[in-house]
Order: C-alpha cells, then structure tokens, then sequence
C-alpha cells in the first residue's frame, strides 16, 4: 500500500517545518514535500505606518537576521526618499551587514550542522547536537561560539545592541563609530579571520566522508542568482542582479537590483505557506534556482579580500552542483566578511560624523535588496503623499530557495530511504539536505488562505474535545 512518511519536526534549523514523503504501492519513494507551517503577517499590518519606521519594524519579523531586513528595507526607504545616503553611511551599513553574515553562517555551521560533519549522519540521534561536538572536539564547538560573538559584537558596538539594532535608518544610519569601537573591533578580527580560515582546513578533510551526500545532495541542475559587484566581485550590500544556467553562463547580467522583481515570479503550493519564486523567463519548472553562499561563490570571479580569494580558488575547481557545497561556501564567506570588515574600518575616513542624509518622501515606490546570509533579499514598498505605507511586498532569500529544497529532499530520499526497513539515518539524511541552505523559516512566510489547516484542542489526558479541519 501506498504511505506517506512524515518528518515532523525538522530538527536543528531556523523555525518550524515538517516533511512528508510519499511512497507508492511498490515501495518507491515518489516525492517529498518541504512543509513550511507557520506564518507571518508583517506585508499586512504594517499598512498605513509612515514609511521611515519600516527598517525598525521590519527588523522584527527575525531574531535571527533582523540586520538583513534592515538593510533591505532601509534601502527601499532611501530609495522613496529619492536620496543618495554619505558614503561612509554605506561602508558602516556594509560593515554592520557583513558581521550579520559572519555570525549567521557561524551558527548554521557549528550550531547546527557540525554534529553531522563531525560525528557522522548516523550517529546516535542523543550525542547528534552541539553538546556531543563539544565532547568530541572541544576546540571546534568554542570555535563555532567565538566566531559568533565577534559578529555579534561588531553589530551591537555599531548598533547599540546585538537583536533587532534600530541603528540603520531611512537616509543612512543613526550615528558614527566611535573611535573606541573602531579599535575594539579591529584588535578582535585577525583572531577570528584564523580561526574561520582552520576551520575551512578541518571541513576540507572531513569531505571524503561524505562522497555518497556530496553526490546526491541535491546534485540537480538548477539556475543561480545573486548581487555581483564591480570586476565581479563578491557583494552582500550593494550591487547588481545575475542570474547563471547550471553551467555558468549568464542569462541576466547587470540587472539594477530594484529591478528584481521583473524577472522573478512567485507560485502558491498548497502544502506550505512559503511561496515558491522561480526565473520567471523560463517558467516554475526549468527555472528554479537557488541563492545564498552557493550561489554568490559561483557566480563571482574573486572575493576582493587576499585569504578568501585563495580558498575561493580551491572551491571552484569542485564541482560546485551539490547544495553540500554550501557549508564549504559559508566558511569562505566568514573568511571574507571579516577581512572586508577589516579593509573598510581602514579607510581614511571611517571616523567621521557625516553618515545620514535627511529628506521627506519624494517618490511613491522603492525596492531594496541586500544579500542576507541564506540569499538574496527584497523589500518592495508603496507609499501615498501622506508617505503611509500602502503595499509591502517581500522576497526573502529561504522563499528563492524552496523549490530547489524540495527538489533536494526529493532526491536524497530516493537515494537513501528503504520504506521497509527505516533508521534514523536515513531520515537524518533528509533533514540534512535541508540544513544545507540554512532555511530561516520565521521571516519567509507570507502566502495565506491556501494551506488546509487542522486544529485540535485536547485535555490535560490527551483527550480530544474539539476539532476542526479545512
């Protein structure tokens, strides 16, 4: 008979998420299904808000990247406000936004993903966590929190504070850095550039353990899209949209970033309430792609930055389909975040006090995008001559990755899953696909109405007292 194996929930990621795979009457997995099940309402409620609170309250839609949303929407509002915000407001956003990333890749790889890469998919599912890294490899687990902290620690000395900094505002930022932040943080990064760079060694040598994942890890071909900067270089603030076929060739090149949204379509599923965005000149099945790590490092020639280049150069010579890729690609982009962080703080001009343009509204629609950790980012806002927001619309780096997830899930499960005889595993192997593309699931969700919904209310035995379903 026919069955459906339910993953529920998918552990050791951003937000809460289940999985279904579905196996027909012979035994054979058919498909798998990533189910998003949660749901955020910011596009709709913050109607009617005048335009200049949206970095501040769309920072809240995340804990976990609340400085991605505040670039992209702080660069919608410069853009409504027709202002070219002072150079030194954008190296300070882009120093802020490469510290986001730092410290979020840092999490997806030793918080959440290293229990795999070091203990193995199949290793007791109670010493699987971060808890059995430290008791493994001590040094590994310290490593993984004192990256995090250097990131977190440059946002709040630059922010005021490490969650949701209001700091990154409509027109620039709120204040310069202080001379005393300005050496703190420069006196923390050559630490934390060594040991994102050692830690690159040790994931180098783990990889001939995994040549069966590598390979069926969403080894599918699929288009890439990211933010390309001058000489294409690796960018996470500013830059252009590209777009690349699975061979490298380039299908959108230099496309201004507010123009995103003319070549991306989005299509409802009813099975999660994330959408699924696709390249819209090639249709919802030929053009799935993915962003994030993967995708920038693919798609740019050099990093700009002397020790990432050097790792960049080795990773290019891989073949570069596999979505296990993407941890190799995190820990070059840690690499980088923090010796261009370094670079910027080293500007002549780094320390002076010219950082916020100031205007009323002056145009009544602007679109930023910004790289986040897990992809490329788009806040899209309208506004009236009041300056009230009317329409909000948000593209977010986890929804251009969901069809590639699922085709991913799909794959792993046939590749490993025995329906007759099932361990824990194989069903690990699953989730790990997902993990790879870091899904930070509170902040993507915005398709409503379309998901069937179940709700059950049940007494302190487990009885159940009432039902509903739609």
């Amino acid at each position: 008979m026919s069955k459906i194996i339910t993953i529920d929930p998918v552990t050791r990621i951003e937000g809460h998420a289940k999985i279904t795979i579905h196996v027909d009457d012979a035994g054979a997995v058919q498909e798998a299904f990533f189910h998003v099940t949660q749901l955020r309402g910011f596009e709709k409620f913050v109607e009617g808000r005048p335009f200049h609170e949206m970095p501040s309250i769309m920072a809240r839609i995340c804990g976990i990247c609340p400085v991605s949303h505040l670039m992209a929407s702080a660069k919608a509002c410069d853009m409504l406000m027709s202002v070219r915000i002072p150079p030194l407001a954008a190296k300070l956003r882009e120093i802020m936004n490469l510290a986001q990333v730092a410290q979020s890749h840092a999490l997806s790889f030793f918080y959440l993903s290293s229990p795999d890469l070091l203990l193995g998919m199949d290793a007791d599912v109670a010493q699987r966590n971060l808890v059995g890294v430290h008791k493994a490899r001590p040094e590994l687990a310290t490593n993984g929190i004192k990256l995090r902290k250097t990131g977190q620690k440059i946002i709040e000395m630059l922010g005021g504070k490490r969650i949701h900094p209001g700091w990154v505002v409509a027109g620039g930022v709120n204040s310069p850095l202080s001379p005393a932040h300005h050496a703190e943080i420069l006196a923390m990064l050559p630490e934390a550039i060594d040991i994102a760079e050692d830690t690159l060694h040790w994931f180098c040598e783990q990889t001939s353990r995994f040549e069966s994942e590598i390979e069926s890890f969403a080894a599918v071909k699929t288009l890439y899209m990211s933010m390309i900067g001058p000489g294409d270089q690796l960018a996470t603030y500013d830059g252009d949209i590209r777009v690349i076929d699975d061979e490298g060739k380039i299908l959108v090149d230099r496309l201004a970033s507010e123009k995103i949204a003319s070549i991306v379509e989005e299509t409802i599923t009813p099975n999660s309430y994330l959408k699924s965005p696709y390249f819209k000149a090639m249709g919802p099945t030929e053009g799935v792609y993915r962003v994030g790590p993967l995708a920038r490092l693919r798609i740019a020639s050099s990093c700009g930055t002397p020790r990432a280049d050097k790792a960049l150069a080795v990773f290019k010579r891989l073949n570069l389909r596999s979505s296990f890729y993407y941890h190799w690609a995190r820990l070059i982009e840690i690499i980088h975040a923090f010796e261009k962080i370094q670079m910027l703080l080293n500007d002549a001009d780094i320390l002076d006090e010219h950082v916020r343009a100031h205007a009323a509204a002056n145009c009544f629609e602007g679109t930023g995008v910004s790289e986040a950790p897990r992809g490329t980012l788009m806040h899209h806002y309208k506004i009236d001559k009041n300056g009230l927001r009317t329409y909000a619309d948000l593209v977010i780096a986890t929804g251009h990755n969901n069809s590639a997830m699922n085709r991913g899930i799909t794959e792993v499960a046939k590749r490993y899953l025995k329906p007759e005889a099932i361990d824990e595993g194989m069903l690990n192997r699953v989730e790990a696909l997902i993990r790879t593309y870091d899904p930070c699931l509170s902040c993507s969700t915005h398709a409503y109405g379309q998901m069937p919904l179940h709700v059950q209310v049940v007494d302190s035995t487990g009885m159940i007292l009432s039902e509903i379903k739609r």
